[in-house]
């Protein structure tokens, strides 16, 4: 078997495209996961854009370990919105004054 030692810049580009694919595939296991949001979400992603940084080397990874990075992402970002709201709630004793 041959070693591939340098690939083109299309050659990367299309190994990154068909990773987001197969990432949104992995995504789609969970249930309620529908592919066109599931798509636009990760690509708009930290995770997403990150995968298209070739300097990264995320792409080097394979999709499973991909889309728990973007999990990991989501849950993070869903606990700061939550902090977020409970901190800009107004406190029982500040609603009663």
């Amino acid at each position: 078997m041959e070693k591939i030692t340098d690939l083109s810049q299309e050659q990367k580009e299309f190994a990154i495209d068909l990773l987001v694919t197969l990432v949104v595939e992995e995504l789609e296991k969970n249930p309620g996961g529908d592919p066109t949001s599931l798509l636009s979400a990760f690509v708009a992603s930290k995770t997403g854009a990150l995968l298209y940084d070739e300097s990264s080397k995320l792409w080097w990874n394979g999709p499973s370990y991909i889309a728990e990075l973007y999990r990991e992402e989501q849950k993070h970002n869903q606990e700061k919105r939550s902090t977020n709201n409970e901190s800009n709630e107004p406190s029982s004793a500040q609603t009663r004054a």
